[in-house]
């Protein structure tokens, strides 16, 4: 910008007070500017980094980009980690990682601009609410870039960014990539059956049948938030996540505190849909209200049920998008069995800059040929929704 301004990189979310960061557009509820995105709050990432979530220890050294003015007002932040793998991201670059390595690089360490473990769009380029964005995302844009040149690193990533986000990076040398999650987009459902009409027949019958076999064998379905989110029931929780996580993953990424943090900082932003049968909680999964979202996260269960995990993370979290007048639902990574549940194919971005020519010219090559396939794949998927024809949505309707 001029020099009137500054980067400074801070490791910790300890090193930057809650009400400077809360000036940010989108981290705060109540704001003019972007809707509310409970992820990228001091609350959230301050949490990861204070229950040993995301640390060095667990590859995650804070490298967290502060844009400030001569007074230290902030201005523009970057959450971004310096990274020794690439486990958390959901944005895949293993095949770069070992292609460089064959031909003799290290790709490792690299950074990483985004929100651990969280595969959902929201700012990574953040200014202060209210203020012109471009110059505050140019700076960060060639901050983060220099920032790859003092570590003499391979690469910085920034995924699950805006669109709106992607020219500074662009201009900035960053490649742009695409990928494809599916959101439920509510155009003003007043019930769930509303929506369930704009449905073609033979997938509404099949979505009812599916409901109702879900809550078979005496199953109820609970929704907790704010003060019901106890200690106790976090206890329940978590044996769930470690459970169907240790089976999913391998070493699930969240520690036990970390529930306690965000439980304590923003339970009012927490939705825990909870499976009960014979008095007792045998299911559960995570969700956070946004300004305009619900955003779903993970699940786990300690009992197995036909359909319980297509209830629990996806109809419920329709029946409380629409009861409580969220634009849509983000169910999180990947996942085509959501289209048949009316989630529609999404376009989502990242931008990556890589340091090294010949590295350069290769990931450049796969992401042009990836990019069409992606559009290809999200249009045939579009087509063949569960949607009446006339009511086919697009990503683009979003």
């Amino acid at each position: 910008m001029t020099d009137a301004y500054r980067i400074r990189v801070v490791q910790h979310f300890a090193e930057v007070p809650a009400e400077r960061w809360a000036r940010l557009s989108g981290a705060s509820r109540g704001q003019s500017g972007t809707a509310y995105n409970p992820f990228i709050t001091h609350a959230f990432l301050s949490a990861l980094e204070e229950s040993g979530s995301a640390t060095a220890d667990t590859g995650w050294l804070g490298q967290h980009l502060l844009l400030e003015a001569e007074d230290g007002t902030l201005l523009g932040a970057m959450p971004a980690y310096l990274k020794n793998h690439s486990q958390g991201e959901y944005v895949f670059d293993h095949g770069w990682a070992e292609a460089f390595a064959r031909a003799g690089g290290r790709y490792y360490p690299k950074l990483q601009a985004s929100v651990p473990f969280t595969p959902a769009t929201g700012p990574r380029l953040l200014c202060r609410d209210g203020d012109d964005p471009a110059p505050v995302r140019q700076a960060l844009a060639a901050g983060i870039k220099e920032l790859t040149r003092r570590h003499d690193i391979s690469s910085a990533h920034v995924t699950f960014l805006p669109e709106d986000e992607l020219p500074a990076l662009v201009n900035a040398g960053f490649l742009p990539r695409t990928d494809q999650q599916f959101h439920f987009l509510n155009v003003g459902y007043r019930s769930h059956d509303e929506f369930l009409q704009t449905l073609a027949s033979r997938k509404r019958k099949a979505l009812k049948r599916e409901r109702r076999t879900a809550l078979e064998n005496g199953i109820e379905i609970v929704w907790l938030t704010g003060s019901e989110l106890t200690e106790g029931i976090w206890d329940q929780f978590f044996a769930f996540y470690m459970d169907t996580g240790g089976r999913k993953w391998g070493r699930p990424y969240l520690t036990r505190r970390f529930y306690s943090l965000v439980g304590e900082r923003m339970a009012d932003d927490i939705l825990l849909v909870m499976a009960k049968r014979n008095g007792r909680y045998i299911a559960g999964a995570i969700n956070f209200i946004g300004g305009d979202a619900l955003f779903g996260r993970h699940w786990g269960c300690i009992e197995d049920h036909p359909f319980l995990h297509f209830e629990v993370c996806y109809h419920q979290a329709i029946d409380f998008a629409i009861a409580n007048g969220l634009k849509r639902v983000e169910a999180g990574a990947q996942g085509e069995h959501k289209l048949a549940r009316g989630y529609m194919p999404v376009t989502t971005h990242s931008a990556h800059y890589i340091a090294h020519p010949g590295l350069r010219r290769a990931v450049a090559d796969y992401l042009e040929r990836e990019r069409q396939d992606v559009t290809e794949t999200g249009e045939w998927l579009a087509e063949h929704g569960p949607f009446r024809k006339p009511a086919v949505r697009s990503a683009d309707d979003e």
